[in-house]
């Protein structure tokens, strides 16, 4: 199969590891933290994700990935398990034939395919609301 189009984009998340503690005192790994912060902001999934352009992505863990298609728009991405080297990767690429991402494309990671399963816009207003709220309040 020709690709048509893949979008690379640079890593656009720093920090070293570390854990932190979830309120039951167990540690979450920086995946983990990072998914416990989008959460409560995923819809539910979606058949197909306009992308004219691609801004940035985050690693979430070996299956998820969010990347963000502008300043306000988010997705959380679900992959198959063929992308061990997701969490580590410095660019991810996406295969599109147009200017929208579907279930039929892939995330491409150090070469390798990752066939994208699910995508699920992040409610990124409402985000950003409750963090301003909860900095007002601090």
């Amino acid at each position: 199969m020709k690709i048509a189009r893949a979008i690379i984009l640079a890593a656009v998340f720093a920090g070293a590891g570390g854990c932190a503690t979830s309120d039951g005192g167990i540690k979450l790994s920086q995946g983990e933290q990072r998914l416990e912060r989008y959460e409560p902001y995923v819809g539910e999934p979606v058949d197909r994700v306009i992308a004219p352009r691609l801004d940035s992505w985050q690693p979430i863990s070996r299956t998820q990935l969010v990347l963000w298609t502008s300043i306000n728009d988010a997705y959380l991405f679900t992959v198959d398990n063929t992308c061990p080297e997701l969490q580590f990767a410095h660019t991810v690429g996406v295969t599109s034939t147009t200017s929208s991402i579907t279930t039929f494309d892939s995330v491409i990671v150090r070469g390798e395919r990752c066939r994208i399963l699910q995508m699920q816009p992040i409610d990124v207003e409402r985000m950003k609301a409750d963090r301003r709220a909860a900095e007002a309040r601090d």
